[in-house]
């Protein structure tokens, strides 16, 4: 019996030959198979991959900030924007913008673009941006030719107030790029007259309204804004001649009878008899407000080279000033502020009168003035004193020495009496003395 689990070695030898014999008859087998199939096919070569469909897009660069802004429907831009086309035809690229252009205004323009044409929509769109960034969209809308983006900033920009800058702004856009006068009419009518008018013209009846007006305060305030006007020639008024002196002279002429009337009707009032007339509130007022007119417009013929024949004119009032002295202080002083007024443009050479008017001024109002004097320094109203009183000395010498003794010698006696309340004209009696005596002696001797 054999025991389990061992294995004859007989029967393993003879077994391991077995098997040797089968294994070496299968590789016999199998190499004689090999030898003889023919060898397979080579596999087809894989097929070329169809190129990926090129993507159309644009390319907007600002050159001066070095961005570059990608737009993806370019035939939608194509078709609004006609620089677009014109450079990229029928495909994508870039196209560069020049200039100080703002990034935020490319943005908005390409978005307009790209949006449907709904006007309410635009102009939605302008008014949340506001008006200096539909100044730069307006811009970019001119240089890229994009013809509904300058029409909806045009009629966004005609319904909105602009500053002083904003205002430059457009004009200049305006005269670089051609515009179509349809779109832009509207514009082009706030910043232009269509039918051309003069402004001299117009600051005279400027003038004749407030010398009408009722309202002190308001009268003051225009006063000031014309003023204003007049005084910046070069952007108002282009030149002197373009304000008529005549039409300003007839409504001197018309204060002025306007002011001997008021003056005649309180001296009719007055009690018979009586040396010094007073006036009442309303009068008084009325007496004021065209001695204010008067000096306003003297002011201005003076700024303007015209004031020569108001002096002629002042002087010939022999009416006023004869009434003069027949009224209160009170009431006459005020006469006095509009020679106070000659005799300072006179002293500092603004007006250029001749010899006759010069003397004429003098003879006519140079007493009432002595007279006035103390009223003038309690109640100015902007008149400077010093300035008042060297200018009636430097006016007074233009004249001849012999007047000039007469006057001196009027004002030294006034003077000796009233002391301060008379001006100080010293500086120019010396001036005079030395002129008629000291340098005649001297060359005598």
């Amino acid at each position: 019996m054999r025991s389990p689990g061992r294995v004859s070695p007989v029967d393993d030898a003879a077994a391991y030959g077995g098997a040797a014999a089968s294994a070496s008859a299968c590789s016999s087998a199998r190499l004689s198979s090999v030898s003889e199939c023919p060898p397979p096919p080579p596999p087809p070569p894989p097929r070329p991959r169809p190129p990926p469909p090129a993507v159309e897009a644009l390319r907007i660069r600002l050159v001066s900030k070095g961005v570059i802004l990608e737009v993806a429907e370019v035939e939608r831009v194509r078709r609004e924007c006609r620089v677009v086309g014109r450079i990229l035809g029928g495909g994508g690229g870039e196209v560069a913008v020049e200039g100080k252009v703002e990034v935020e205004a490319i943005r908005e323009a390409v978005e307009m673009m790209l949006e449907d044409a709904d006007e309410a929509a635009a102009m939605r769109r302008l008014s949340r941006a506001g008006v200096a960034r539909a100044i730069a969209v307006l811009e970019v809308s001119f240089s890229l030719m994009f013809d509904r983006g300058v029409t909806n900033c045009l009629k966004y920009l005609e319904a909105v107030p602009w500053s002083e800058p904003e205002e430059e702004r457009i004009k200049s856009l305006l005269s670089q790029y051609p515009c179509n006068k349809t779109v832009s009419q509207d514009l082009l009518a706030r910043l232009q007259p269509q039918e051309p008018s003069s402004s001299a013209e117009l600051v005279v009846e400027l003038m004749d309204s407030i010398t009408k007006g009722t309202n002190n305060n308001a009268r003051k305030d225009l006063r000031t804004l014309v003023d204003g006007i007049l005084s910046r020639t070069s952007i108002y008024i282009k030149s002197d001649k373009e304000l008529d002196m005549m039409n300003i002279y007839s409504i001197c002429h018309t204060c002025l009878n306007c002011l001997v009337e008021l003056f005649g009707e309180a001296s009719d009032l007055g009690p018979s008899g009586q040396t010094t007339i007073s006036v009442g509130k309303g009068p008084h007022e009325r007496i004021c407000k065209q001695v204010e007119n008067l000096t306003w417009l003297l002011q201005i013929l003076i700024d303007r080279q015209m004031g020569e024949e108001f002096v002629d004119l002042w002087a010939s009032q022999n009416t006023l000033s004869t009434m003069h002295e027949r009224f209160s202080p009170m009431v006459r002083y005020e006469l006095s502020r509009i020679s106070a007024t000659i005799f300072i443009a006179m002293g500092s050479g603004k007006l250029h009168c001749t010899s006759t008017s010069r003397l004429g001024i003098f003879e006519a109002w140079f007493r009432p003035l002595l007279v006035d004097f103390g009223w003038l320094r309690r109640c100015p109203k902007g008149l400077n004193m010093a300035t008042l009183e060297d200018g009636i000395g430097q006016a007074l010498l233009t004249l001849t020495l012999k007047h000039q003794q007469v006057l001196f010698m009027e004002w030294f006696e006034t003077f000796s009496g009233q002391g301060r309340e008379c001006p100080n004209l010293m500086r120019a009696f010396q001036v005079w003395w030395r002129r008629s005596f000291v340098r005649s002696l001297g060359s005598s001797s």
